[in-house]
């Protein structure tokens, strides 16, 4: 029901819960099906784990680098995140530095944007709403990075890998599906930068690659009764194949490592369902070391530069009316009012 996610305007409150409520019981079967539950949670704290861990030899100054990992509807929440954060002598008079460091390459306001508005409002319940409160945490936050060399440079190499299982002679015509998780239209039109910094990922990796196969964006997803952006990934695979094209690599570009929407969406409706041989999916970061070393060469920019955030950030979608966002924005721009956020 939460309408960063997805609007659905003033019948928001009865819509959202309906919805979800209805796709209770698929959604747990799905998870059944994949093994009990999503391996977001393990991934997530293992990427952490050995970015910390790495961090702490490149980045002595800034040492040591203790890991956390919230989510926004997954154990743990950013309410007990924090919590643990203050249970572990930050904050609270004690001060401490800490960086969100948003596991989204590209920012939408539907995802990084509604984690920092709860981590914002879980600071001001916890540590107060002043942006120099004294002695509270220090917060930066590392807000998109579509396309760092090391994000490109993993997704390219997996990419490769996987072409390695097709024959020699049909490689280079194998159409390199980039599935993302779709938007609602009303998100988009708003002027949500997620369509673009996924299409800017898209091409970085393109041009790694030397442009040698045909290749298109899709989307997948789709929740709710209203219009969301396409194509959509399961419909792009069925046209694709009743065209005669049945050599289709299918690559998560929006995530970083495996979860309902991979193991689920992808391999089991999208490929399983096509029952074509040539349809595959490249296999998702996990734990990449290439991918962890780009985490660590972020973070590490991060801290040495000084910045709060991206000079993005500040600047709100172009139809953006959420006071909630303004507010997050200037907290973590550091600006005391919210004169300097568009």
């Amino acid at each position: 029901a939460d309408n960063d996610l997805i609007p659905l305007g003033p019948l928001q409150s009865y819509l959202g819960p309906l919805i979800a409520r209805r796709r209770t019981p698929k959604i747990q079967k799905q998870y059944a099906d994949i093994g009990g539950g999503s391996p977001i949670r393990k991934w997530s704290e293992h990427q952490v784990s050995k970015m910390c861990a790495v961090l702490d030899r490149v980045s002595p100054t800034t040492a040591p680098h203790k890991p956390y990992v919230a989510f926004r509807y997954a154990k743990p929440l950013t309410e007990e995140t924090y919590q643990a954060l203050l249970d572990d002598g930050f904050g609270n008079g004690r001060g401490g530095r800490a960086v969100a460091f948003s596991q989204y390459p590209q920012y939408s306001c539907s995802t990084t944007g509604s984690s920092l508005n709860e981590l914002w409002k879980w600071r001001k319940r916890l540590e107060g709403s002043k942006t120099t409160q004294q002695g509270a945490i220090q917060w930066s936050v590392i807000d998109r990075w579509p396309i760092h060399r090391g994000l490109i440079e993993a997704f390219s190499q997996l990419i490769e890998a996987r072409l390695q299982t097709y024959p020699l002679d049909d490689r280079d015509k194998v159409v390199l599906l980039f599935s993302a998780h779709s938007l609602p239209m009303s998100v988009v039109n708003r002027g949500d930068t997620y369509p673009a910094e996924v299409a800017a990922t898209v091409y970085a990796v393109m041009t790694r690659l030397g442009f040698r196969n045909p290749y298109r964006l899709c989307w997948q997803s789709q929740v709710g009764p209203s219009a969301w952006l396409g194509a959509q990934t399961s419909d792009t695979v069925k046209n694709y194949v009743a065209k005669g094209q049945k050599d289709l690599l299918l690559i998560p570009i929006a995530f970083t490592s495996d979860h309902i929407e991979t193991l689920y969406e992808l391999d089991r409706e999208v490929i399983h369902e096509a029952a074509t041989e040539g349809i595959k999916r490249v296999e998702s970061l996990n734990g990449s070391p290439v991918f962890i070393q780009a985490l660590v060469d972020i973070a590490k920019a991060h801290l040495e530069s000084g910045q709060n955030c991206s000079t993005q950030l500040g600047l709100r979608c172009q139809g953006c009316v959420s006071e909630k966002c303004r507010e997050q924005k200037a907290f973590f721009m550091r600006d005391a009012s919210v004169s300097g956020v568009l």
